[in-house]
């Protein structure tokens, strides 16, 4: 009887060992964290032009959706927003297809052209392991975005966010 606690640690230990044994292999998940950031954007259309960007993620738990919002500044300012569907590369990393509109004000044109017009959104998001940092990029490509003539606009933007 002296035994019995030395037997009930081991039958203890066996069973968790056996738990570890049976689980699942894991799988790469969307990777959590809304977050809001700032960095550079480059108009390539209509000129290059060279601007700042200010992106805002908000998403949505136990879904592969985000809500997105970037406002681009250059000669011109626009708002951006998109619905996105994020797919994981890996636990730190999810890729990702927005759509939406530009919502440009003023005549001169911004780094999206100067105009309401649909979006497409294609970008990345990194989130930094043990930080609560986000590294991210993405193309917004806007459709008839120009007054004077229509025209697509294609713009590049990145930086760094934090996440919460």
């Amino acid at each position: 009887m002296k035994h019995l606690p030395y037997l009930v640690a081991v039958l203890g230990a066996s069973s968790v060992l056996s738990l570890a044994v049976i689980t699942q292999p894991a799988q790469a998940q969307v990777a959590y964290g809304s977050y809001v950031g700032i960095g550079p954007a480059i108009g390539l259309s209509d000129g290059s032009q060279i601007g700042g960007v200010i992106a805002f993620r908000y998403k949505l738990l136990e879904t592969p959706i985000s809500l997105r919002a970037q406002a681009l500044v250059g000669q011109g300012t626009a708002v951006v927003p998109t619905v996105s569907y994020d797919v994981p590369l890996n636990w730190q990393t999810d890729a990702y297809l927005g759509a939406g509109l530009v919502l440009a004000s003023g005549n001169d044109p911004s780094p999206v052209g100067n105009k309401i017009s649909f979006a497409l959104q294609p970008g990345i998001d990194y989130m930094i392991p043990n930080s609560n940092a986000v590294i991210f990029g993405n193309a917004i490509i806007a459709f008839d975005a120009y007054r004077n003539g229509g025209g697509t606009a294609f713009s590049l933007q990145g930086g760094v966010g934090l996440r919460f």
